[in-house]
């Protein structure tokens, strides 16, 4: 479980929610009112929740992809070891415990790609049901994460 540190509590988390809500938080103590996010710029900037999330899905799920289709027994052990000690440090606490919580629940599977992936996707469908998006056909993972959709518009 991730440190819980009551002194961080009340500060703003981007990681932790959308740019609005974290400008809104910002402005929470101030007498301003709250301000529109500036217009995009060139410059780069840390990611909010849903940037993270997006960019951190993608890792995964490519990551799994790429798995080696049988493992070594290392390779198995080191993947689980990896998706137990990410869901400790990933920057926003409340998807870092509830990760936790629905790994401790399903265990990562690791003696396979196939595995791996499938099981990352009904994870990842965990979340959309939470967030009221729509589930992803898991039998496509590797298209889109690896190979490419069959109509060849990744071609």
């Amino acid at each position: 479980m991730p440190p819980h540190h009551e002194e961080e509590e009340d500060k703003p988390c981007r990681a932790c929610s959308d740019f609005k809500t974290w400008a809104k938080l910002q402005n929470k103590g101030s007498k301003t009112a709250p301000t529109k996010p500036p217009p995009p710029q060139s410059k780069e900037c840390p990611l909010d929740k849903e940037e993270l999330g997006k960019s951190t899905w993608g890792f995964l799920h490519s990551m799994a992809s790429y798995f080696p289709d049988k493992p070594t027994k290392l390779q198995s052990e080191n993947m689980s070891r990896f998706f137990n000690i990410f869901a400790q440090f990933y920057p926003c606490e409340p998807c870092s415990l509830d990760f936790l919580d629905d790994i401790q629940k399903n265990p990562p599977k690791t003696k396979s790609r196939d595995e791996l992936a499938k099981w990352l996707c009904e994870r990842h469908n965990t979340v959309n049901v939470k967030l009221g998006k729509p589930l992803f056909d898991c039998s496509k993972i590797h298209e889109r994460w690896r190979d490419g959709w069959k109509d060849g518009s990744c071609d």
